[in-house]
């Protein structure tokens, strides 16, 4: 029997103050943009600076959560957080502005980059991912919902900066130490495993995030500009985008490992680029809400096994937080790409390059996840092939990890082993077993 598996809530909102930021970006840019006085291309700038800062973040602590404490970096990262939004969003001053967006950008990624870690080491990873996404979906939801009847450049940084505060007294239940795989292993002893297929999947989600945010740094200026829409109605289109995102990501829970990885992140990529091409090429209310809607409900489904399948690749959390941060330089060149494509080609032709980069994305990333196992197996299954659950059990109970398969092990071979050579028992050479018999009686 197994124990009941908990709500890892501090991990749920770590996660949803790293992962804020990305999702605010649009509102963000357009406020820099009005509000500063900045061109379409210079608030685009700053958006990328400030993940690229949060990317940086991801880099240089992945492997520094074990040896600092997941608490003592949350709570650094937290901090940098409200700070640097909070001055930003405080000020008038660009400079100011950009060294409060880079230094809350680095306060994001540290609260990521500890989040992925921890959550790579929990029992089941993807619940814990989806369980983020629909929080930080849901609370994205209604800034959109808000921030765009209010005037102010800085009130989406300042709603960073507040959920950063308010997601400080949670940290008291992070540990000060090390994840449960790490006690288990010395020091500088265990190499990053499956390198090739680590590799191949960063590579891949740099260039998938890329895409994603380089229409979604210029989405609002696609409703507000070539649809025609005013703010408070691209502000709603987006709320309802990611109300379906929720859906999306329930879904994706609900559906858990019966297609396995493969099918929902080639196929769920395939579709994502048809909606970049509506979206980009929207003229009215229908088409871009149509484009925005669909996206928003599949992006968040084929995230959240992408972020399952770069735990499954090292229970340690190193390859979640690497190819964490190889998305995160991805969306930090995205709203700068998407800028510069839309103002030498057009919003349309932006689409149209976009998706055909991620129709060229999906089979590397889809030939990762079928190589890796692609179905993770959760606690307590029964199951012929080896897979990362088993590995994080094997580590938390003391198990020598040698006997236990590796991610996407092969399925091992059942050997018949024949028994007509051993004899059957004579008739009547075995008596019953009766209460009533006498002791020493044949």
């Amino acid at each position: 029997m197994f124990a009941p598996r908990t709500t890892p809530w501090p991990l749920v909102a770590l996660f949803t103050a790293g992962y804020l930021a990305p999702y605010l970006l649009p509102t963000t840019v357009g406020r820099l943009e009005r509000g500063l006085g900045l061109s379409a291309t210079q608030a685009g700038a700053v958006g990328s600076a400030l993940l690229l800062s949060s990317a940086t973040a991801g880099f240089l602590l992945a492997s520094r959560v074990e040896r600092v404490g997941a608490r003592t970096l949350a709570r650094l990262g937290l901090l940098l957080a409200a700070v640097g939004y909070g001055g930003a969003a405080l000020t008038s001053a660009v400079p100011a502005v950009v060294a409060g967006a880079m230094i809350g950008g680095f306060g994001s990624g540290t609260a990521t980059t500890v989040a992925a870690t921890r959550i790579a080491a929990e029992r089941d990873p993807h619940r814990a991912s989806t369980l983020g996404l629909l929080s930080v979906s849901a609370l994205a939801g209604v800034v959109y919902l808000t921030v765009p009847r209010l005037p102010g450049h800085g009130l989406t940084l300042a709603a960073i900066a507040l959920t950063a505060l308010a997601v400080w007294p949670l940290t008291s239940r992070l540990p000060a130490g090390a994840p449960g795989p790490r006690r288990t292993e010395p020091d500088g002893t265990a190499r990053l495993p499956h390198r090739r297929s680590g590799a191949v999947l960063a590579g891949t989600m740099l260039l998938w995030s890329l895409a994603q945010n380089a229409l979604w740094g210029v989405s609002g200026r696609i409703g507000v500009g070539q649809a025609h829409l005013s703010e408070p109605t691209v502000g709603v289109v987006f709320a309802v985008a990611l109300g379906a995102g929720l859906l999306g990501v329930l879904g994706a829970g609900a559906l858990g490992s019966r297609l396995g990885r493969a099918l929902p992140i080639g196929g769920g990529t395939v579709l994502i680029a048809g909606c970049i091409a509506l979206s980009a090429s929207a003229t009215g209310l229908g088409s871009f809400a149509a484009g925005e809607i669909a996206w928003n409900t599949v992006y968040p489904v084929v995230l959240s096994y992408l972020i399952g399948l770069a735990a499954s690749l090292d229970p340690r959390g190193r390859w979640a937080v690497l190819v964490g941060s190889a998305s995160s330089l991805g969306t930090a060149a995205g709203p700068l790409t998407g800028s510069v494509l839309s103002a030498q080609a057009g919003f349309p032709v932006m689409g149209a390059v976009l998706g055909t980069g991620l129709l060229l994305v999906a089979l590397p990333m889809t030939a990762v996840a079928l190589h890796t196992g692609g179905r993770p197996l959760l606690p307590g299954a029964v199951r012929r092939r080896g897979g990362h659950p088993a590995a994080v059990l094997a580590a938390a109970t003391g198990t020598p990890t040698g006997s236990v398969p590796e991610v996407g092990a092969p399925e091992q071979p059942v050997v018949e082993i024949p028994l007509d050579g051993t004899p059957a028992p004579a008739q009547r050479t075995y008596d019953t077993a009766a209460a009533t018999q006498a002791p020493g009686a044949g």
